[in-house]
């Protein structure tokens, strides 16, 4: 029976690989060799990337990959995107490839508020008393975080509002302040935890000052936290062109295309079922961009799934309508990034992206990661009411079938032009692979 360990967080890197690797592995030589290969051969870097994070023992790799010609507002780009699953860049690539001659995407950024909230339980009688507190006191909550402002405030951010909440009738004595913020290109989860934790404080030293006009019940901060669910930090991307000039290959009579199109956009805001797959297609996309810009991919997607269900059913962040002689494609979404902080000027890999995307402000960068999800969407939309979602993606994934089977490159070539005009499963590769490693034996 393997045995807990204390004191590992203070072990050297070292001690806590050969500590793991013999209890955890069956054998821990090549497991070591393994976990040595993926550092990075620059020491500096290496102690970098140990430094993220806690217990550090290697380096986990994602493929980095880019789907060039998006033309975003009339600009061009070359988005990056790490993701290990197959197809997600082919896709993107192929949307932006489409939309590139029929007017590219068109982006804007509707708003940029971000909330967070002093969660205080207090079972006093005289409501009205703690409204006239908190409203009388009000600048004293702004006065209170002037040193932690300061810096946002002079970039043109910083406390928006500050209002009391009731929410009484889902929690007896809940009340809450809600605090309303614009971090410009910071994400800004430091900046307003540690408002939201001066405001507390405020908070308990009014409620002691002012005991006699609450009366005896106390008044308890449970909480301050930002919340990553931002409805007012939206982003909007769309695309459109006339019906004639859809011509999308398939073969498909034009209008028929458009029609079919939007049909399974209102299947997916109907259908819960399919609204969840048809969403995580959209965040495909999207957490690509996020991760391969060292943003926050969790905090993105419970968002972007609480924002599908804001009115009390799960549905589309997509939308498709035909306006007129006009396919219109669009999505609207919460997305709360930054540019600045975190490990945005600390990896190199996530440097580069911003590099190569022109080093965006918070707002440019919303815009290109909503049409990164747009342009997923569309794509796979595109092959499920045409060839169907298996052709494209199997194909893509057929690379990864044959190294499981640790094919040889002569191998892989053959099998790949084998089934360059066929359609790929799982068995059929398997089945394709035995023979072609059966000929190169009698052959040898």
């Amino acid at each position: 029976m393997k045995q807990p360990i204390k004191g590992f967080s203070k072990l050297n890197k070292q001690a806590k690989i050969e500590w793991l690797v013999s209890q955890y592995t069956s054998d821990p030589s090549a497991s070591l060799d393994m976990l040595e290969g993926y550092w990075h051969n620059q020491p500096e870097v290496q102690k970098l990337h140990d430094e993220f994070i806690e217990n550090t023992i290697s380096n986990y790799y994602m493929p980095f990959g880019v789907a060039p010609n998006f033309l975003i507002n009339g600009k061009m780009y070359a988005i990056p995107l790490a993701i290990e699953e197959s197809s997600v860049v082919a896709a993107a690539a192929k949307a932006a490839n489409f939309w590139l001659d029929r007017g590219g995407f068109q982006a804007s950024v509707l708003s940029m508020v971000k909330v967070g909230h002093v969660h205080f339980i207090w079972e006093g009688k005289n409501v009205d008393a703690l409204y006239r507190l908190f409203e009388a006191n009000k600048d004293q909550f702004f006065t209170n975080t002037e040193s932690i402002t300061k810096n946002m405030r002079a970039r043109g951010g910083g406390v928006l509002s500050l209002g009391l909440v009731d929410k009484t009738d889902l929690e007896p004595g809940y009340y809450q302040i809600e605090a309303r913020f614009e971090t410009c290109d910071s994400m800004g989860a430091n900046f307003i935890n540690s408002c939201l934790e001066s405001f507390a404080q405020t908070l308990r030293d009014l409620a002691a000052a002012n005991q006699a006009e609450l009366g005896d019940a106390p008044l308890q901060v449970v909480m301050s936290i930002l919340s990553n669910f931002t409805p007012e930090c939206l982003v909007r991307a769309e695309v459109r062109c006339k019906i004639n000039d859809i011509e999308e290959g398939s073969g498909i009579d034009n209008q028929e295309f458009a029609e079919k199109f939007c049909r399974a956009i209102r299947i997916a805001s109907v259908e819960p079922y399919r609204a969840v797959t048809h969403n995580k297609g959209i965040m495909n996309g999207i957490d690509s961009v996020i991760i391969a810009t060292g943003n926050d991919f969790r905090a993105t997607e419970a968002c972007a799934h609480a924002y599908a269900a804001k009115d009390g059913r799960y549905t589309s962040l997509t939308h498709a309508a035909i306006e007129g002689d006009e396919f219109h494609f669009w999505i609207e979404l919460p997305l709360s990034l930054g540019t600045v902080g975190g490990i945005t000027n600390l990896h190199p890999m996530v440097r580069f992206a911003h590099e190569l995307l022109g080093y965006p402000s918070a707002n440019a960068l919303m815009q290109i990661t909503a049409v990164a999800g747009l342009a997923q969407n569309f794509s796979a939309v595109r092959s499920l009411i045409t060839s169907g979602i298996q052709k494209g993606h199997m194909k893509m994934h057929l690379l990864n079938i044959l190294n499981q089977l640790e094919a040889n490159d002569a191998e892989k070539e053959e099998i790949v032009a084998y089934f360059k005009d066929k359609v790929v499963s799982h068995s059929a590769a398997v089945e394709a692979f035995v023979r072609v490693r059966a000929q190169g034996q009698a052959q040898a």
